[in-house]
């Protein structure tokens, strides 16, 4: 069925659009998979911040120079469907998830800023872990040399108490403690 050159025009102002507002995109090839396949992960990814439309690959390609961004051309061949994404690597995650319940899902790869990622990469970024372990991870790591400072200067100062405390319970053994009143320092 043609599509009027209105309507093409509507369609390429969306993929702009769409392209702008994303951190990134992924490709896939969705022939084989029924409507209600596409629909089940079209809502799926929507709760990660990804839309999931079917595009017209040669108005996609259009968008794409629009707003300055290229693929491979082996990608935009054969039916298309693109999640335009705020979080990738979430929409990764579910993507390479639902390719191995649907098998004739297969990825073709998509753009994470303005760089093109393969279908091998976006795997990859699937099995990154999620943003809060990494930072978590990485302040961790900032903190590790303030946290073993800390444990020297204490272990220092218990030392130091330990041999005046030594020091004190000889002086006692001893009777020279002045008035027979015993003195201890704080542990």
């Amino acid at each position: 069925m043609a599509i009027s050159k209105d309507r093409k025009v509507e369609l390429v102002t969306q993929y702009v659009e769409q392209l702008r507002q994303s951190k990134g995109i992924i490709l896939a090839d969705y022939r084989g998979m029924t409507v209600s396949d596409i629909s089940g992960l079209r809502n799926s990814l929507r709760s990660v911040g990804c839309r999931f439309w079917v595009v017209k690959n040669r108005l996609l390609k259009l968008a794409l120079n629009e707003v300055g961004l290229s693929l491979p051309n082996d990608w935009l061949d054969g039916p298309t469907v693109v999640g335009f994404c705020q979080d990738v690597p979430r929409a990764a995650k579910m993507l390479t998830e639902a390719k191995k319940e649907l098998e004739v899902l297969r990825i073709k790869g998509g753009l994470v800023g303005a760089a093109a990622v393969s279908a091998e990469q976006v795997d990859a970024i699937a099995n990154l872990p999620p943003l809060e372990v990494v930072l978590s991870q990485a302040l961790g790591t900032i903190n590790a040399p303030a946290s073993r400072m800390v444990g020297v200067v204490a272990s220092g100062i218990r030392q130091v108490l330990n041999v005046l405390q030594a020091y004190v319970d000889k002086l006692e053994k001893s009777g020279a403690v002045p008035g027979g009143e015993q003195a201890a320092v704080p542990a």
